[in-house]
């Protein structure tokens, strides 16, 4: 039996902090609760909640000395990658996520589409976009 009951949240140091806020508020999430924490140079960081969920995005300003993978990329660079790929939203429907999202200041990595995976196939409906900070967003309906 597993000691772990769900997943918590997804950390994520913005570029721009309130930009990043607005930008996951426009995704229909919602400020839970925001703090200061200068022992580790926290200005700004807040935990935003997924409606009906006890699931967060967790938002850190630029400067905030959180832990992280690998080396911070420096302004103007390409981030490197690391071990954390991606993170997804389960939704109702993945086209509508991907429109809202551009329109809230994303950017398209992947399209809206459907894919047939594995044997016997399970049909997936699916959409990334690019989030403010560069992270990759995956939108998928329920299967």
């Amino acid at each position: 039996m597993s000691n772990i009951t769900g997943m918590h949240h997804i950390a994520i140091q913005a570029k721009d902090y309130k930009a990043t806020i607005k930008f996951y508020e426009a995704l229909g999430l919602t400020l839970f609760h925001s703090w200061t924490l200068p022992e580790f140079n926290i200005e700004y960081a807040a935990l935003l909640q997924i409606p009906g969920t006890a699931s967060f995005i967790e938002v850190f300003d630029k400067g905030a000395n959180v832990a992280t993978q690998g080396r911070r990329a420096m302004a103007g660079e390409t981030p490197v990658a690391g071990a954390l790929l991606h993170f997804c939203f389960t939704v109702k429907d993945a086209t509508v996520a991907y429109h809202e999202a551009l329109a809230a200041g994303g950017s398209s990595c992947v399209p809206p589409s459907v894919l047939h995976l594995g044997e016997p196939p399970l049909t997936v409906h699916n959409s990334l976009v690019y989030g403010l900070d560069g992270e990759v967003i995956e939108f998928i309906e329920a299967f």
